[in-house]
């Protein structure tokens, strides 16, 4: 009987350990990593030039819709699902990583007019394919968040392009620069 008695303790623990240790770290697991080693590598080259990174995030984002438009074409199945599933979230992340840095270069004042152009192009063209997207139950969830990162990041882009406009035309001595630079009194 004492068996028993020391089995069941240690048994119930050895069962619980694995469950603990998936739910402390969910993030960790469920954290899209939408760039890879060489996309990481080209946006650190990019450097300060804030131009130069959002071509690169631009660009980037234009791979994941013409990947998420050919697999669309393909026989249903759930290896595709899957992977639109996946191409979907990185997609979302993509574009949400975009936005911060949206907002760190409009917060500098950091002239981007010229990569804004061709972003708010390339946005429409982004959710002119999400939108054609059928909905299927395996990645419905993801379809409808990359299609609302699209909707902020293009309303983003078309009002900082306005916004830029307006203030480079009154700050004309600011233009072309990386980030706002304290005058000299």
């Amino acid at each position: 009987m004492r068996p028993v008695r020391f089995i069941s303790p240690l048994l119930i623990a050895l069962l619980l350990v694995p469950a603990l240790t998936a739910s402390a770290f969910p993030a960790q697991k469920d954290k899209p990593e939408p760039l890879n080693e060489t996309q990481i590598e080209q946006i650190r080259e990019a450097g300060i030039n804030p131009n130069e990174r959002v071509k690169l995030y631009t660009k980037f984002l234009n791979d994941y819709a013409d990947t998420i438009k050919s697999l669309t074409g393909r026989a249903k199945s759930f290896a595709r699902a899957k992977r639109l599933d996946d191409e979907l979230q990185n997609m979302t992340a993509l574009m949400d990583e975009f936005g911060s840095n949206l907002d760190t270069y409009s917060d500098r004042h950091a002239d981007i007019r010229l990569g804004l152009k061709p972003l708010t192009e390339a946005a429409d063209h982004w959710l002119s394919v999400l939108r054609a997207l059928p909905g299927e139950p395996a990645f419905d969830v993801s379809r409808k968040e990359a299609i609302e990162s699209g909707d902020d990041l293009a309303g983003q882009a078309k009002r900082l392009l306005s916004e830029q406009t307006d203030y480079f035309n009154i700050h004309k001595d600011e233009r072309n620069q990386d980030r706002a630079e304290p005058k000299d009194r």
